[in-house]
C-alpha cells in the first residue's frame, strides 16, 4: 500500500508526540527511534501538505492544522485501539490502562488499588501520568481520570472511589501557638497563608467558606505559592503557614497531630474523588476490571 492511499500512515506517530509534547518520549512509547518517529511525522506533514508540529530543541508543538487533526483523529484512534484490546481480551482483560490523577488521589487511591490490580489482572499494564491540572482524555489519550466530583465534566461517567470532601483550614501546633487561632475567616488578614495556584489558568485560589447559609469567599495574604497539593501540606506541617486543603488529604497528618484543623464552622463539604471516562469507553474489560476492583479494595474507605 503506498503512502498516499494509506490513510493511517504516520498516524501513530502523530498522536503520540502529541500526547507526549516529545519525539523522544514517543518513540520510547511506541518502541522505535526517535528518528523513526520523526521521520513518520514529516511523511504526514508532506502528505498532506502542512505542518502539524512547532519544533523546538526541548519540546514540539501543535499548530493550528495539528491541533484540529489531533481533535478528529484522537477519539477514533481511541475507538479503535479499545476495539482491538476487546477483541484480544474475551477470556481475559488486557491491554495498557492509562489513567490521569490528581496527587490527591495518588495514597487513596492508586497506592491500594494498583498492586490488588496486577495481582489479579497480571495482562493489564498501566501507566499512571499525575498531575493536577484538568484534562482532555481523548486528546492525551488517557482512558479515564480521577477528579474531584465537581471538576468532572458533565457528560462523562462518573463512579465514586471516597467519601465527600470537608475542607478545611489546617496549621501545624507551632505556628498556632507563634501566631494565635483564626476564630473566623476574616481573621485570615493577620496571617501567613500557603496559596495554591490552579495549573491550567494560573489563577490562586481563593478560600471557600459558608457562613448562614451563604457562601463567600476569601482571598488570604501569603508570601508562599504552589500549585502541588503535597508541598503545599509539606509547607504547612512545617510550621510555614495555613493551608487550605481537602480533609481527606490530610487525614494521617490530622490523626498525628502534626496538623490542626480550624475554622471548621465555616468549612464546606464537597462531592468526594470520582474515577470519570467518556460513555463510549465503559464496555473495556481493561476499565471494567479497575473498577470493579476498585469498588472492593476502596470500600471501607467509600
Amino acid at each position: 500500500m503506498s503512502l498516499r492511499s494509506d490513510p493511517f500512515f504516520g498516524l501513530p506517530a502523530f498522536l503520540a508526540a502529541a500526547a507526549a509534547g516529545s519525539f523522544t518520549a514517543a518513540a520510547a512509547r511506541l518502541g522505535v527511534s526517535p528518528a523513526a518517529v520523526s521521520q513518520a511525522v514529516k511523511s504526514l506533514e508532506e502528505k498532506l501538505g502542512t505542518p502539524l508540529f512547532i519544533r523546538t530543541t526541548r519540546r514540539v508543538g501543535l499548530t493550528e492544522a495539528g491541533a484540529a487533526l489531533l481533535a478528529r483523529t484522537a477519539p477514533a484512534a481511541a475507538e479503535i485501539i479499545a476495539a482491538v484490546e476487546d477483541a484480544a481480551s474475551v477470556h481475559e482483560p488486557s491491554g495498557l490502562l492509562r489513567l490521569t490523577v490528581p496527587r490527591m488521589a495518588v495514597p487513596l487511591v492508586m497506592e491500594p488499588v494498583v498492586p490488588a490490580l496486577r495481582r489479579e489482572y497480571p495482562r493489564i499494564a498501566v501507566e499512571v501520568a499525575v498531575e493536577d491540572a484538568t484534562v482532555d482524555l481523548s486528546a492525551r489519550s488517557f482512558d479515564a481520570g480521577i477528579r474531584i466530583g465537581e471538576y468532572v465534566e458533565r457528560d462523562m461517567v462518573a463512579v465514586r472511589l471516597s467519601r465527600d470532601i470537608t475542607w478545611a483550614v489546617v496549621a501545624s501546633p507551632a505556628y498556632l501557638a507563634a501566631r494565635g487561632r483564626p476564630e473566623a475567616p476574616q481573621d485570615l488578614a493577620g496571617h501567613e497563608a500557603i496559596r495554591y495556584r490552579f495549573p491550567n489558568s494560573g489563577a490562586l485560589y481563593r478560600w471557600e467558606f459558608e457562613r448562614d447559609g451563604r457562601s463567600f469567599s476569601v482571598d488570604p495574604p501569603g508570601s508562599l505559592i504552589v500549585n502541588d497539593g503535597a508541598l503545599l501540606v509539606s509547607w504547612a506541617r512545617a510550621g510555614l503557614g495555613l493551608a487550605y486543603v481537602a480533609d481527606i488529604a490530610v487525614d494521617a497528618e490530622l490523626r498525628a497531630g502534626q496538623l490542626v484543623r480550624v475554622l471548621e464552622q465555616f468549612l464546606p463539604t464537597t462531592p468526594g474523588l470520582f474515577l470519570y471516562f467518556p460513555q463510549r469507553t465503559q464496555a473495556q474489560p481493561k476499565l471494567r476490571a479497575f473498577i470493579d476492583l476498585a469498588r472492593q479494595v476502596l470500600r471501607p474507605v467509600r
